[in-house]
């Protein structure tokens, strides 16, 4: 080849585009997904690890989730779930600030944090979820049950 030219296994090194670029569907999806969970009840904790993975909406065996059956019936019906959409500038997200309400303690959603990562519905998806603002609290909320968790704020 002559030189300057590029050898011809130089494309294959070039990463490929995210595949996660294209939302997942609103609505009811095909509840397929094999999900890795990783729930960090504070930053310095040990992290809890699940494995999901679903099959036309019901837990396949392998399954390694407290309610595997709640969380593979919340990815069917709502896959987008996995797929919060990031606060905007025209989204206000309530600071879950201490404070006393009719004698009981408010507090924010809690230290805890959530990554899922893997496949739902052939989508790849990565999502990190947590409990400092009112935004986070409902995205966490929304999936607490593929998260296997009640979260911080009951």
């Amino acid at each position: 080849a002559p030189s300057g030219s590029p050898s011809p296994d130089t494309e294959t090194t070039s990463p490929a585009p995210a595949p996660s670029a294209e939302p997942l569907p609103s609505g009811p999806g095909q509840g397929n997904a094999e999900l890795a969970i990783m729930i960090k009840p504070a930053e310095t904790a040990t992290a809890t690890n699940f494995t999901l993975v679903c099959q036309n909406g019901a837990p396949a065996a392998e399954s390694q989730h407290p309610n595997p059956a709640a969380a593979c019936i919340a990815i069917k019906n709502n896959p987008s779930i996995l797929n919060p959409v990031p606060a905007g500038k025209n989204q206000v997200c309530t600071q879950q600030a201490p404070a006393i309400q009719g004698g009981q303690q408010m507090i924010y959603g809690g230290p805890q944090t959530a990554t899922v990562t893997g496949v739902v519905d052939g989508h790849q998806v990565q999502v990190s979820f947590s409990q400092k603002d009112g935004c986070e609290i409902a995205a966490w909320n929304a999936a607490k049950d593929v998260l296997g968790s009640s979260g911080g704020a009951s």
